[in-house]
Parts: structure tokens; sequence; C-alpha cells
């Protein structure tokens, strides 16, 4: 069976070391065909840290690619060359032979440019003390762009064909800098080349490649960004141009003749977390002290890494407009101990207008209702607290009650030894027993 992992909060829950578990070759299981990106772009910066000591944080590339898995960006990645061009070099520089033959792409994947992220950034920096806490990669440029001019939005397929992309990055450029003034970006002619060294050293692939994939054995698709920031169910505006529920790996599964063929696995941490601007309900200014993050700060662009207790509600909630999860992985159940039993879960909001112990779901595509949401949360106060102590075991039992799926993965740090799964559990449970 394949397996779609999706954060169930803000992002940065530990998707990318849920998949290199996952990619990690299990005696008397099946090895995992590829990991299959389906939704963001070279925004995503999922930390893969090896039992030798390595880091990579994964933008593009799949987070299996230490075990040698292949990568393959469906159509609904929004593909950046020259991001893809340093994080290749990145992985090399630790050990990965030549990562880039690991690699296709589908023609029809968007490009993002650096017209686009210059964009982004002129667009943020206008926004002042009310930016949307952004990345600043031109991810959402991206994103409008090809929905407002669909046909002259440049595709990976485009960079094979210099007179094609010439034109359509011309036409890009041109419409950004009418709109927002000079870019702060290459000439076209320097972007050309740059793409032309793209098309050379990836394989670009047609629509039934990945039905030809999932042919091959189980694939793991990795999810970027969070549900709490979905384009249509997050608390707009702090928000990414993305959908970021198990929708857009469906979708390809269903086109490829495979639909509801794979495990829905929904990844969370034993506290919330978020970068930026936007509700963070049970945000404890104290949190980020006591569990310090190695690979997590304070961004230029996204802003604040902020920190807290567990917010059974908004979780809650994703789970809710994600249709259910069949599974969870919990990760940092280090993190109880470590505060010495502090962590809490809340499990209600006190709000202007009464308690609040479910957020209402609604149908995507009122983003009115959405900030009206968003301004309610962000009035709102944490009440009905419950803890589980220090007992990660107790952490595992409560998260599994509140979100109403099994636990079947849990991991206790950054690296895949850290992590163990529910057949490893069992198999300890029996060595245990006696004869």
């Amino acid at each position: 069976m394949h397996t779609i992992v999706v954060d169930l909060g803000y992002g940065d829950a530990g998707k990318g070391t849920v998949v290199d578990r996952l990619c990690v070759p299990s005696p008397g299981a099946a090895p995992v065909a590829a990991v299959v990106r389906f939704n963001g772009g070279a925004q995503a910066a999922h930390n893969v840290v090896t039992t030798d000591g390595r880091h990579h944080t994964f933008a593009q590339f799949g987070s299996g690619t230490f075990s040698g898995v292949p990568t393959h960006l469906s159509r609904l990645m929004l593909v950046d060359p020259l991001a893809l061009a340093a994080e290749a070099r990145h992985l090399a520089s630790l050990g990965s032979a030549n990562p880039l033959a690991l690699l296709t792409v589908d023609r029809r994947a968007r490009l993002t440019t650096p017209y686009h992220a210059a964009a982004n950034r002129a667009r943020e920096q206008a926004r002042g003390t009310a930016r949307h806490g952004s990345c600043g990669m031109g991810i959402g440029e991206t994103a409008a762009y090809a929905l407002a001019h669909p046909a002259d939005a440049p595709t990976a397929g485009d960079c094979t064909s210099r007179t094609t992309l010439r034109r359509k990055l011309a036409l890009l450029r041109d419409r950004l800098t009418e709109e927002l003034g000079p870019l702060d970006a290459p000439p076209v002619e320097a972007c050309l080349d740059a793409f032309a060294a793209f098309a050379a050293h990836v394989r670009l692939v047609d629509g039934d490649h990945l039905a030809r994939l999932l042919r091959t054995g189980p694939v793991v698709f990795e999810g970027a960004q969070g549900v709490l920031l979905d384009e249509w169910h997050g608390f707009h505006p702090y928000t990414t141009w993305s959908t970021t529920t198990f929708a857009g790996a469906e979708e390809l599964l269903a086109e490829a003749g495979q639909p509801r063929a794979a495990r829905r696995l929904g990844v969370v941490r034993t506290y919330t977390t978020r970068h930026g601007p936007g509700p963070l309900v049970t945000e404890d200014p104290a949190l980020p002290d006591a569990l310090p993050e190695a690979h997590n700060g304070n961004g230029r662009w996204q802003g604040a890494f902020r920190a807290g207790h567990f917010d059974a509600v908004a979780h809650t909630y994703a789970v809710e407009v994600c249709g259910g999860v069949d599974a969870l992985a919990v990760t940092h159940l280090d993190a109880p101990a470590r505060t010495g039993g502090a962590l809490r879960m809340a499990h209600a909001y006190r709000t202007p207008t009464g308690l609040l112990d479910r957020i209402p779901t609604a149908p995507p595509g009122d983003l009115a209702r959405q900030q009206r949401l968003t301004e309610r949360l962000s009035a709102a106060r944490p009440t009905r607290w419950r803890s589980p102590g220090a007992d990660p075991h107790a952490w595992c039992d409560a998260l599994a009650h509140t979100l109403d799926a099994p636990v079947v993965m849990e991991s206790y740090g950054p690296t895949a030894a850290d992590k163990i799964t529910a057949r490893e559990s069992r198999n300890r449970c029996r060595e245990r027993s006696p004869a």
C-alpha cells in the first residue's frame, strides 16, 4: 500500500524525518519505489539527520534520498530549477552520488522563477507590519500567475525550448514589473541558460509516468507545509497558495487508476508550533527556550519561530477538514520529559463570543469566512487543559484518542534510529512475553 504523509499543524512537525524512516529498508517489507512530491515547492524545509550525523533540509528532493529512493516531482509541484541545483550540490557534498539521476519531473509542473521570487518579496515588504509570513521564495506568485495567465505560465517542459521559454519569461517579467515596478532579478537570457541546464540534467516525463511508477512498488507521497496553512481551510490571510491536505495526492492516485490506494498518515508534534504571524492560541513564550530547535529558527521573511502547548482544537479541526486520517506519526515524544511533564493539551478556547471547543468546518472557497475565523482565533485564549505528564506512551494514547487514529510511528529524535513503528513495538512486546 502507498502512504501519504501530511502535517496536521502549521508545518515543521517532522514530515521529512517520518518520510526518511519510511524509506529505510525493513526486513520483510517491499522497498519504497519512490517519493512523490504533490504540493508546494522550494519553500519546503524538511530536515533529515542521518545516524552518522549528516544533515540536509529537503525542499524539492524527497526525504528518502539518503536511502537512495528516487523522487518524482508531480504536475502539482511548483519547481524552482535554481533552488533544485543548489539542493543537488548540497546532497552531493554529503555523499549522495549524482542526486539528479534519482529525479523525474512532470513536464506540466509549473516553474518558479527569479521574477516570482522578487515579486513575492516586494509585496511582502510593502505590507510592512501587516506581513503574512511568506517564505519569500515566490510560491504564491507562481500559483497566482498560473491562475491569471494559464497559457503563459512557464512549465518544466518549456525548458527544452528556448524560444517558448524566452517568450513566457519576458511576458512574466513585464507583467510583474508593470504591476510592482523594477524587480531585483536577473535578465531573461541568464534565466534561459540556467533553465536549459536544468532540462539537460533531469529527466522530464509525461503524465503517464506516475501510473507506471505506482505499479513498481509502494510509493510515499510527501506533503509540504501543514493543514492549518491550507489555502482554503487555513486561517486567512496567514496561509499558503497550496492545498496542504491529502487531496492532491489522492487526485494523482485517482488519475493513475489507483483511487483510495494509500494510507493517510498524519504527523503531529507533542506541542504546537508555527513560523511567523497568525493565530497560535496555545502559545507559550517560554517553550522555545525550554525546547530549543537545532534546525528551526527565526526567518527573515517568515518571522519568528513560535511554540505553544498542544492545541487539540486546531489539530482536530485539521483532521476533520482532511476527512479523517488512517494513522498518526507522533514526533518530539522526548519533549514532555525534557519539560518535566509541563507540556499540556488545550481542549477548548475562551473567545469574546463564548467557549469554543470545536472549530466548525465548511466547504472550501469562502476566504471571507476564514478571515473572520482568524479574527476570532486571534482573540481566543486556551482553556480546559489536560496533561498526559512526562510519559510518552501516555501522550500517544491521548493523541490517538483526541485525533481518533492509532499511532503507528513514535519519534524520539531526529534520525531514523530514533523512530519506533507499530510493527517494531509489537515485535518487542512478543520478545518480552514469557514463552
